[in-house]
């Protein structure tokens, strides 16, 4: 049996919050690591806690390599969704990012 529904909504309580937070961190983590190990993906995980505090996960041997590789990937898609003409000028002549509306995030 599943549990029940609970309300999304910001947890008032301080010291609840943070345990909620805690609690949430870590499950999360075993998640991104079982998807690493499951499906041989490279997962790359970045939180920061509202004190600002950073905690990371890296299936591989360093987060940076995540990063390297996710902004390469990135650029590689832009470039892919520009038409050659709008390269060679160096923008989008109809002044928008994305020629078809859709974004990697």
């Amino acid at each position: 049996m599943g549990r029940g529904k609970i309300v999304i909504r910001r947890i008032d309580n301080s010291t609840s919050r943070q345990v909620t937070f805690s609690k949430r961190r870590n499950g999360l983590f075993k998640k991104a690591k079982e998807l690493a190990i499951l499906c041989d993906a490279e997962v790359g995980l970045i939180i920061f806690s509202s004190t600002g505090r950073l905690y990371d996960f890296a299936s591989t041997c360093s987060m940076k390599s995540v990063i390297e590789r996710y902004n390469k990937a990135k650029e590689e898609h832009h470039l892919s969704m520009v038409p050659s003409s709008e390269v060679k000028l160096g923008g989008d002549i109809n002044g928008s990012d994305n020629t078809n509306g859709r974004y990697i995030h």
